[in-house]
């Protein structure tokens, strides 16, 4: 029996974690659920049916409300209270579904408590890759990724010598502007964007998606959890989203995990592993006639690779500075203060301007990330 705290329990990766612990009452126990408090009907709901021994909440009003519901459960409010969710006594597991870095001091204290960490927030890790990777050595502690990518390449990697591999291989789905022209992609509109071909999504990872950010993210995430150079991981488009990660040996063989696009099967193995239980739903079935496509990133339309392979040459504040200009630019594109094509205009120009410094501790990271967002306000 695995004992399960979630922070970001009402978001879609949470949401999708509580279906596998639904299917596996026998493996799986949720003791701490988090969330930020935008959605209390969902989170009242889960309160009820998995009755937590601790529980957390940002909004004031849903907390107090919480309270006054649920005396039997344990509650707690904002940054603070995502700590004590983590840290819960009886929690040998945390599961990191929250978008952005408030939950970040909420991470370390998981990792200096050696729960296991099953990560869903890419961000954490592009900001504090370095903070991060450095404490889970100290306190000798797992971290298992949730992001279909690299969970995919986890599964590539297990029990493999490092030193046989040549690269590591992302796979995007393209988005919704694969193929599209610079000229036809100055007049999209936030309905464009947000219609996904593959994935249902948030809005700000569904805009990321849309201007390669994600998978960005997705690369420096990956050299920080797997240990390879930014020369050694790629990135390609793949429409259909059947493969999930490529490892490429030396001797050319290439490993690669396929399954339908669907988080529970990440999430599932993410819990359960070393096990492999029943799969969540159907797997692919391979007497159809089945498509697979692949090819380069367009980096000149699409620059948000070139950036993220600068992130990791000049690493420093760099990875703080870009997530949070690049999600304050999401913002004012969502609130139509700036057009599409000037995401990525306005975050070169940002990343340019930057000058990058030491940002290995926890509150340079935050203060680089308050200076970042100034700026991408401004601009």
């Amino acid at each position: 029996m695995k004992y399960l705290a979630v922070l970001g329990s009402t978001g879609s990766i949470g949401k999708q974690t509580l279906d596998i612990v639904r299917r596996f009452p026998e493996k799986f126990k949720i003791v701490a659920l988090a969330s930020y408090g935008n959605t209390p009907e969902i989170f009242f709901q889960q309160l009820e049916e998995f009755s937590p021994k601790i529980a957390s909440v940002y909004d004031q009003e849903v907390y107090a409300l919480a309270k006054q519901k649920f005396p039997h459960v344990e509650m707690h409010l904002g940054e603070e209270g995502l700590t004590a969710v983590a840290t819960e006594e009886s929690v040998d597991y945390v599961v990191a579904a929250s978008s952005g870095i408030c939950a970040l001091p909420a991470i370390i204290e998981a990792i200096k408590q050696k729960k296991t960490l099953g990560l869903a927030n890419k961000e954490v890790l592009v900001c504090a890759g370095e903070l991060i990777s450095n404490l889970a050595k100290q306190y000798d502690t797992k971290i298992l990724p949730i992001d279909s990518e690299h969970n995919a390449l986890f599964q590539c990697l297990e029990s493999r010598d490092p030193q046989s591999v040549k690269r590591l291989i992302l796979t995007a789905s393209g988005g919704p502007f694969f193929g599209k022209s610079r000229d036809e992609l100055m007049k999209v509109t936030i309905q464009d964007v947000l219609q996904h071909p593959i994935w249902c999504m948030g809005k700000k990872v569904t805009v990321d998606s849309s201007t390669f950010v994600n998978k960005a993210l997705e690369l420096i995430e990956a050299s920080w959890l797997f240990g390879f150079k930014d020369s050694e991981i790629d990135a390609i488009v793949h429409p259909q989203s059947l493969i999930h990660g490529m490892v490429e040996f030396h001797d050319g063989s290439v490993i690669s995990i396929m399954n339908p696009p669907s988080m529970l099967f990440p999430i599932q193995y993410a819990l359960s592993v070393p096990d492999r239980l029943p799969a969540p739903q159907e797997g692919i079935d391979f007497a159809k006639k089945h498509v697979l496509e692949f090819y380069p990133v367009d980096e000149e339309t699409f620059p948000s690779i070139r950036m993220a392979r600068r992130v990791l040459r000049e690493k420093g504040s760099l990875g703080s500075f870009f997530n949070a200009a690049n999600e304050v630019l999401v913002h004012r594109f969502l609130s139509k203060q700036i057009f599409w094509h000037e995401i990525l205009q306005k975050l070169e120009v940002l990343m340019d301007a930057h000058r990058v410094y030491d940002c290995s501790t926890l509150e340079s990271i935050l203060a680089t990330d308050e200076e970042a967002r100034a700026l991408a306000q401004g601009i």
